[in-house]
């Protein structure tokens, strides 16, 4: 099923200023993968769908989000040198959501196997289903290490629509931890209260999923992020941070599924990407919603290259 939808990786391509340690950018680094390559490298893993936002009556566009975000990141300075490698591509296609999710998975699992650190570039947020099936496959997470999710997001994505999508993810992997018998703490950072039915927030009372609204999420709110972060962090010992683009304002990240009235600023996004990549415990990320069709200027993905950087030039290592 992988080799069906893998795809082989772009070609990074960026600005050059020259060839030493001190003109480095992105795409002088990455590679593609190949067999072999060392632990402790950055692996990106792009997952092109629709299919999830278009199940959730979201408008198409997200299935060109991953070479977006590789093209906003290329011509990125990097201040050391630093290992990385592109895995290519899990395309969905012919609506095998399903499909592409176990596909991803199992592209995740192998990363975390060979001691190395997956950002996934979604993608619609199904994208979390298939990140968290590699997270839970992978030899790192055993019965004595809890796993906690950080979602920044505006959405619960806690649906409990038949037909899985963009909107379902979260419920369906509480669901399944609950199956096994296994506990995960889900975690939310920026919901909007217009864009979550009393009935959703029900839903989250009832999973014990701890959250903040978006408009308890601005530059004046930052110990009060700093406390939801630190608690959640040492409840946990393994995290899943999903960015979820909408979670920022439209004006800053307008190429997004569904572009946000208010939203949390850039800054205290970055501030909670810098406080979880400090922490040791950060075994994967994604970025998902990123719809390069309603960008302006780039803004959407250029911001989420930067917090893509920050994550993977400021993560410490998982120990043990």
């Amino acid at each position: 099923m992988m080799e069906n939808l893998l795809i082989p990786p772009p070609p990074w391509v960026g600005r050059m200023d020259g060839t030493s340690s001190h003109h480095l950018r992105w795409h002088q680094a990455v590679t593609p993968l190949r067999d072999g390559a060392e632990p402790g490298a950055c692996v990106f893993i792009g997952f092109s769908s629709d299919e999830g936002v278009e199940r959730n009556k979201g408008r198409r566009g997200a299935s060109r989000g991953p070479d977006a975000l590789r093209s906003a990141l290329s011509s990125m300075a990097l201040a050391e040198p630093l290992r990385a490698y592109d895995a290519g591509t899990v395309a969905v296609t012919d609506n095998r959501l399903e499909a592409g999710q176990e596909a991803l998975g199992a592209v995740v699992a192998a990363t975390l196997d060979a001691g190395q650190f997956p950002v996934v570039l979604g993608g619609g947020h199904e994208v979390a289903f298939g990140t968290y099936l590699g997270l839970a496959q992978a030899a790192v997470r055993t019965p004595r290490k809890r796993v906690g999710i950080l979602n920044l997001d505006a959405h619960f994505d806690l649906r409990s629509d038949p037909v899985p999508s963009s909107g379902t993810p979260f419920r369906q992997i509480l669901e399944r931890e609950h199956a096994a018998g296994t506990t995960l703490q889900y975690s939310v950072l920026g919901i909007s209260q217009p864009s979550n039915t009393t009935a959703l927030f029900d839903t989250a009372r009832g999973y014990d999923v701890r959250y903040l609204l978006d408009d308890e999420c601005s530059v004046s709110d930052r110990h009060r992020v700093a406390v939801f972060v630190s608690e959640f962090l040492s409840d946990v010992d393994l995290v899943y941070l999903t960015i979820d683009l909408d979670v920022l304002p439209a004006a800053v990240a307008p190429g997004v599924s569904a572009p946000a009235a208010y939203g949390v600023p850039a800054e205290t996004i970055q501030f909670v990407c810098d406080a979880v990549a400090a922490s040791g415990k950060l075994a994967v990320v994604d970025v998902a919603e990123l719809n390069p069709s309603f960008d302006i200027d780039n803004r959407t993905a250029r911001t989420a290259a930067r917090f893509i950087h920050r994550i993977a030039t400021k993560r410490i290592p998982i120990v043990g």
